[in-house]
């Protein structure tokens, strides 16, 4: 490999159980595209939100990924380890009246609000208060506006959304007391100097809300690639809550090159005779523009 560029990805799991195939293809996605640019690759526990953490799991991912012959630079980042770095641009955003905050229920919104593009859209309630006060038992939800937000996918192409109509103002601190995903996740990225995103396509919607908030708090904003998911047999999102089986970490090669596949990239003449020479040939032949999504690719999103 020559010297290292700028290129700066990250592969970010949830340790809410073991990692599952889904989670191994997003991974190797992410870390093929940085050896073959030559870049930086981190990895980072998205533990924000610790009620739904298991113990162990975070070790056991990062057990895994090593014996799949991931090699990420710097500790690994837990997002329960930065509450206070949070809470810092949580409080700047609410002092600047760019959030609120808000003490509707579920089914107060849900008996006022209209449809949007995944789920109601809050109507506004409490909006006409300002940032301060304590937000005890409450959600901090950021004010969105009218601004049409577009981004060039690497994989999906054009994406664009109009928050406050699709959306609506979002919540970017929870009632219980945890940052929510969509803060956390654009404070880190920032914070780790992220500037290329390959992940799955369940977030791709969550992307212009992620932009928004680079925007408001002077961050750059990353290059986006949402890889298709890999689903069941009913065309469900694998996910550790649904039980999906863990990855076997026994054989290693055999399982990269499943993955390899589902990603659709040309295969090794030969079948690798270990995880080093499959890294070697990912580094060598990862083509992202071989990806293809198919029309009716799932899109839910966190």
């Amino acid at each position: 490999m020559s010297e290292k560029t700028d290129y700066c990805g990250r592969f970010a799991p949830s340790p809410t159980g073991s990692l599952h195939f889904g989670s191994l293809v997003a991974a190797v996605a992410s870390y093929a595209d940085a050896l073959h640019h030559q870049g930086r690759w981190l990895v980072r526990m998205e533990d924000v939100d610790e009620g739904r953490v298991v113990k162990g799991s975070a070790d056991e991912i990062l057990s895994t990924l090593d014996s799949f012959g991931f090699e990420w630079e710097q500790a690994v980042l837990f997002q329960s380890l930065r509450k206070s770095r949070y809470r810092e641009l949580l409080e700047w955003l609410r002092h600047q009246e760019l959030a609120y905050s808000c003490s509707c229920s579920r089914r107060e919104i849900a008996a006022h609000a209209r449809r949007g593009i995944e789920g109601p859209v809050y109507p506004g309630t409490c909006r006409p208060g300002n940032g301060t006060g304590d937000i005890s038992g409450k959600t901090v939800r950021v004010r969105t506006d009218r601004t049409e937000i577009c981004f060039e996918d690497r994989i999906q192409g054009r994406h664009c959304q109009v928050l406050e109509r699709d959306i609506g103002d979002f919540v970017i601190h929870r009632a219980d007391g945890y940052t929510a995903y969509q803060l956390a996740v654009v404070i880190d990225d920032a914070d780790q100097a992220i500037n290329q995103v390959v992940r799955g396509a369940d977030l791709l919607l969550s992307t212009p809300r992620q932009i928004y908030l680079q925007r408001l708090l002077g961050f750059p904003q990353p290059a986006y690639a949402h890889i298709p998911l890999v689903t069941d047999a009913r065309g469900r999102k694998l996910s550790k809550q649904d039980q999906a089986l863990p990855v076997r970490a026994d054989m290693p090669v055999q399982t990269l090159i499943a993955a390899w596949q589902f990603l659709q990239q040309r295969l090794p003449p030969e079948k690798p005779g270990s995880v080093r020479e499959f890294w070697h040939w990912a580094a060598r032949t990862w083509d992202i523009s071989r990806i293809i999504i198919q029309p009716c690719q799932p899109a839910a999103t966190r």
